[in-house]
């Protein structure tokens, strides 16, 4: 059906004479934006979810205001969501946390606030080289006359 749609949409505008408005036009991608949003009330809630509802493209809001979170679906871009919800005056941010299964996977970074289950996400740490690691182990070498006198 969808298919369909699209052939006599194009069809349309190739005898309209709007063919190079067509090649101009980009498709958008179906997304799901996760937000942490700084919510305490009814109202900031409200707030929020008018603001987010009348961006073009935006299909749903949910809003979790126990885990300050805001999901957006629709044919949106994260970066223009995330402005969009900064100009309510509330602090937001993209969804910062991942959910934690494994225990066996590098140590994630522990974080009070983040809901249960879930950890901070953090980007991938550069494995120390051996040359680094012999340089951090002579800083407080007693062999070294530049080492730190504390220890």
């Amino acid at each position: 059906m969808g298919g369909t749609l699209r052939f006599l949409s194009d069809v349309l505008l190739l005898l309209g004479g709007d063919s190079q408005r067509r090649h101009n036009r980009k498709r958008r991608q179906f997304n799901t934006v996760e937000l942490k949003v700084r919510m305490d009330c009814d109202g900031c809630e409200l707030k929020v979810r008018n603001i987010l509802t009348t961006m073009k493209g935006v299909q749903s809001v949910e809003i979790n205001r126990k885990q300050q979170k805001v999901t957006v679906k629709g044919f949106v871009e994260p970066q223009r969501v995330l402005r969009r919800a900064q100009s309510t005056g509330k602090r937001a941010e993209l969804w910062p946390y991942v959910p934690y299964t494994n225990p066996y996977m590098a140590p994630p970074a522990y974080d009070k606030r983040a809901p249960a289950g879930h950890v901070r996400k953090v980007d991938a740490v550069m494995p120390v080289t051996a040359g680094q690691e012999e340089r951090l182990a002579t800083l407080f070498s007693d062999d070294n006359p530049n080492a730190c006198s504390l220890m």
